[in-house]
């Protein structure tokens, strides 16, 4: 892993990218890693773009406190930003885009805006109405950016998950099954 890891996400007002952003932070946290896990912070409402950010660091403190301008990783939770929001704007060459989407990568590309980096595509729609029933994309793509950085060990990661879960579902149990499933499933189907 880099000396920092930097991922930026795009998203819209409740889908839970911000949570996302926030999930990654706490368990990368328990794992002993340094992190920032935070919004930007804007004329918030429902359905309203936003974007969130992690700092990740295995050894070294995180010192610098701005927003993420080149990062290593973007996550794009509503696919619909793609026409109004340069999503790759500062992302590295090196780097690798994640978006929410049951298109291919070659029909994605025309909307990129010149990227010719690494794709990766999820159908969180797909995983989240399977594994829960309803639409909650944040819990796919959270997985998917942990497989595709390799920021964490996907097992570690997946315990940590169940985890926090039970914490936050304590009252609501049936629905630990379910963010788990969708967790397990799309980090076997991230393409």
């Amino acid at each position: 892993m880099k000396e920092i890891v930097e991922i930026r996400w795009h998203g819209r007002g409740g889908q839970g990218a911000k949570t996302a952003a926030l999930m990654l932070a706490d368990v990368a946290f328990l794992t002993g890693k340094h992190v920032q896990g935070f919004p930007e912070y804007g004329p918030e409402r429902m359905g309203a773009p936003i974007t969130a950010y992690n700092r990740i660091s295995p050894n070294h403190e995180i010192r610098v406190h701005s927003n993420i301008y080149n990062p290593d990783f973007v996550a794009v939770v509503d696919e619909t930003l793609l026409e109004t929001v340069d999503v790759t704007a500062g992302l590295k060459p090196e780097g690798a885009i994640i978006i929410n989407t049951s298109r291919s990568k070659e029909e994605i590309r025309k909307e990129l805006r010149g990227y010719t980096g690494r794709i990766y595509t999820i159908d969180a729609r797909r995983i989240s109405m399977s594994a829960l029933g309803k639409y909650f994309p944040n819990m796919p793509m959270l997985a998917a950016v942990v497989k595709v950085s390799g920021v964490l060990d996907e097992s570690i990661f997946l315990e940590e998950m169940e985890i926090s879960f039970k914490k936050k579902f304590a009252s609501k149990p049936e629905m630990i099954e379910g963010n788990k499933r969708a967790l397990e499933m799309a980090l076997e189907e991230v393409q």
